[in-house]
């Protein structure tokens, strides 16, 4: 039943994406300057709870001034880094990765 729902939950994400429906974790730092987008999730709760460990991640990598927006977009790029001027366009990692 697990299985069934999670590719069901799947394809839900990837619908919602494509209609611009699907939600996003934002995170914004201040050191580096730099933009980067997690997702998509289907809900803003599954987004919220996936942002901490993204937050972890980047307070290990050294990051200050975190700000973080959960929030419904289509991001074009996943990772803007403001201090070199420079776009990095990341491999898009689905919420549930391991089920590709």
């Amino acid at each position: 039943m697990k299985t069934i729902w999670h590719n069901l939950k799947e394809v839900l994400i990837n619908t919602f994406e494509n209609l611009g429906l699907a939600w996003w974790v934002e995170i914004v730092t201040q050191n580096p300057r730099c933009t980067y987008y997690f997702g998509p999730f289907l809900s803003s709760s599954d987004a919220t709870l996936a942002s901490k460990g993204y937050i972890e991640d980047l307070e290990l990598e050294g990051a200050t001034g975190i700000v973080v927006n959960v929030k419904r977009c289509k991001p074009n790029t996943l990772t803007i880094a403001d201090d070199l001027g420079e776009r990095f366009d990341r491999k898009v990692q689905p919420a549930f990765g391991g089920q590709i």
